[in-house]
């Protein structure tokens, strides 16, 4: 049996990206960002540099394109202010509130623009997200935690994220009006299911970006687009003998 007594690796070069996609602006109360925090502080703790965005404060436009100036929008945040730190990172978690048993707005505007940038490519000329690694997160008080982050995990890892086992954490109260995570007797912050999944979570994503990054991510063969393009089929035949 493993030494559960410590960490199996140190995790203080890497870098992580929190994005809380509530509908409240700053500094109203996210219950969201309560449930986030804990995996933030365990991330920390480790020495790992993380920073925490508040989508809605910033002027994102919506859209599917890298840059919306370019697409009719006076303003949009995303090039300058939110890509940058998103392609400069190992981890991305995505959290969110539940809205009619499924993800905020706010979420699927974050995934669309994540879609955006899928078309680039990194410097072994993989698409632009292999080697990262991502997560989610889900608040709310009525069903749908499960249902929101399949959603979340399934846009990631078809973009070229890494999702680890268990990547995926979420807290409702009891299904109807009710308190929320952060509200007094919730029950949220002491939940000891929300929290092994949080902790759980927050381990398996430092594990797999360590992996990653080790490894200098995922290897560069029968993954090239311009390779392809350029008519290399990594072994695959179209026209196999036994059709």
């Amino acid at each position: 049996m493993s030494d559960v007594r410590q960490p199996p690796a140190k995790y203080d070069d890497l870098h992580a990206v929190f994005i809380n996609c509530t509908l409240k602006r700053s500094p109203d109360l996210s219950h969201t960002q309560g449930l986030m925090d804990r995996s933030i502080a365990l991330m920390r703790a480790q020495g790992v540099v993380v920073e925490n965005i508040r989508l809605i404060d910033h002027d994102v436009a919506t859209g599917v394109y890298p840059d919306m100036r370019e697409h009719g929008w006076a303003r949009d945040a995303w090039p300058e202010e939110i890509w940058p730190k998103i392609d400069a990172s190992d981890i991305l978690v995505i959290g969110g509130p539940l809205w009619l048993g499924d993800n905020a707005s706010i979420t699927r505007r974050l995934i669309e623009r994540l879609y955006a940038m899928s078309g680039l490519f990194n410097d072994k000329g993989q698409y632009v997200y292999y080697g990262k690694t991502g997560g989610a997160i889900i608040t709310g008080n009525e069903d749908g935690v499960k249902h929101a982050a399949m959603s979340i995990l399934y846009s990631l890892q078809h973009i070229g994220f890494t999702i680890p086992p268990a990547a995926d954490a979420g807290w409702i109260g009891e299904v109807g009006p009710g308190p929320s995570y952060l509200d007094p007797g919730s029950g949220g912050p002491e939940n000891d299911f929300t929290n092994r999944n949080t902790t759980f979570m927050t381990w398996n994503l430092l594990h797999m970006a360590r992996m990653l990054k080790d490894a200098g991510g995922i290897p560069a063969y029968g993954n090239l687009r311009e390779a392809w393009n350029d008519g290399e089929r990594f072994g695959f035949d179209a026209n196999p003998e036994y059709r």
